[in-house]
């Protein structure tokens, strides 16, 4: 656990990522710090005039206003520019260590950071305030990239940005020099124990390959704890699915069930990550949605009469969220789309928990998204979560699908996107919903070419087909 900070501050933090900024403002409030965020530079830029700070922190990416100009607008401000500054960057380029002198920066922390590195260079900042620079002032020419750029920076200010940015520099000559000693060392080893070598290969080579057979097994276990045809026929409706993993294993998981004589539930996980981790939590997740009254099942229970009772989808996003904390988890996550329909009447209520929108197309062809807007599984155990309902109509298909379909690159990084998933599912309305289905896998198979999906993919259509007898 991090341990509090002698110095408690306030901390405005600029970041245009929700999940981010909850995780950053956690990390610096269990450190003793209050914090304050916006959603972009101007929101932050705000809140900075409202009541200036100790120090910022900012991403650089940000709608409105980005990180640099965030930066400059506080630097240029007499009555905040000693407010120290901290851009987090991944410095995938050296034009970036210029903009950052150029506005004024005083620190960097590349992503991805650990969150007690970042506290340390906070509270370091801290410890040292910024003085009154006599070189601020000066226009220095700075030769980088085959382009001269004149930056006003102070001494201060390029020492502080240099030493942010060659630390991960001195980081890395570190690594590579212990490798380089490792290396000797195993040459050595390899010269005087050749033999145990061989023989340490071979177990290793058997080791892999009974990992590999043991891998497949487990697909083989996830695959068959899915639907057991594509195509599902129930009183009210039908129900076609696809479910291709990325790799042999998926984060995703889905499934589809009779709840009761009058319900039908059917549910989309997706587990962040991806290889044996995320594929043991959506297995395990999968174990807590099954339709059997048990004591593990979140989604029925025996009711005060005795009778099996439906669970309403927002109670089950609540429990499963209490049943699956990240920190419990290796830090996994899920997000989470589960409706339950009425057969007798077409109410479908539902419920989505950081999980993309769910598509309507009605029997007259419009396509919709029905949003909710709610945090992942296992973020806060305090998450609260909403609940929708929908009557659906004869004829009206319902659309559940993990972000592998919209999120889906091309060769040019291009994502496949709502517009496209909206266009495939219009043009095959006339066609049953195991081809529409379908055709959207292949549809996406094709946008993704040559190199194919990168994420899991999960589709599952449901068509009301009037209300049973």
């Amino acid at each position: 656990m991090t341990m509090p900070s002698p110095l408690s501050v306030d901390i405005v933090i600029a970041e245009d990522s929700r999940i981010q900024a909850k995780i950053l403002e956690r990390r610096l409030t269990e450190a003793g710090h209050r914090v304050r965020w916006g959603a972009d530079g101007q929101a932050a830029l705000e809140l900075v005039r409202e009541q200036p700070p100790a120090i910022i922190v900012s991403d650089i990416e940000m709608p409105n206003m980005t990180g640099y100009e965030f930066c400059k607008a506080v630097k240029q401000d007499s009555s905040l520019k000693k407010i120290p500054f901290v851009l987090l960057s991944t410095l995938s380029d050296p034009l970036d260590i210029i903009k950052g002198l150029d506005a004024g920066a005083d620190n960097y922390v590349t992503k991805p950071y650990e969150p007690e590195y970042l506290i340390g260079r906070i509270r370091s900042l801290l410890e040292t305030p910024l003085a009154v620079d006599e070189g601020a002032d000066q226009t220095i020419d700075v030769a980088i990239a085959g382009q001269t750029f004149k930056v006003n920076a102070g001494r201060q200010q390029v020492l502080n940005l240099l030493v942010s940015t060659f630390e991960n520099a001195v980081a890395k000559n570190r690594e590579l020099i212990q490798a380089n000693q490792d290396l000797a060392t195993a040459k050595d080893q390899l010269e005087q124990n050749n033999q145990d070598l061989r023989d340490l290969n071979q177990k290793i080579a058997s080791a892999n390959d009974q990992m590999t057979r043991d891998l497949e097994a487990a697909a083989r276990v996830q695959r068959a704890l899915l639907p057991a045809e594509e195509t599902l026929h129930f009183s009210c409706g039908e129900v076609a699915w696809r479910y291709v993993p990325c790799h042999g294993l998926a984060g995703d998981f889905l499934n589809v069930f009779q709840l009761d004589d009058e319900h039908v539930g059917l549910f989309v996980v997706d587990v962040s990550g991806h290889g044996v981790p995320s594929s043991l939590l959506s297995v395990t997740v999968g174990r807590f949605l099954t339709p059997k009254v048990s004591d593990s099942s979140v989604l029925v229970r025996i009711g005060e009469d005795g009778a099996t009772e439906v669970v309403s989808p927002v109670e089950v996003a609540t429990e499963l969220n209490q049943q699956f904390q990240s920190q419990d988890f290796s830090e996994l996550y899920f997000t989470f789309i589960y409706c339950v329909v009425n057969s007798r009447t077409g109410e479908m209520r539902y419920t989505a928990s950081g999980h993309p929108p769910l598509l309507r197309l009605s029997a007259t062809g419009e396509v919709t998204f029905e949003s909710l807007h709610s945090l992942p599984v296992g973020f806060f155990p305090e998450a609260e979560y909403e609940e929708k309902i929908i009557q659906l109509q004869e004829g009206d298909r319902i659309y559940l699908y993990s972000d592998g379909v919209t999120e889906a690159m091309d060769k040019d990084l291009e994502q496949f996107g709502d517009e496209s998933l909206k266009e495939v599912i219009s043009l095959n309305r006339s066609r049953d919903l195991d081809a529409g289905v379908g055709e959207l896998l292949e549809s996406i198979q094709a946008w993704c070419e040559p190199n194919g999906p990168l994420d899991d993919v999960s589709i599952l259509g449901f068509e009301w087909r009037g209300t049973s007898s």
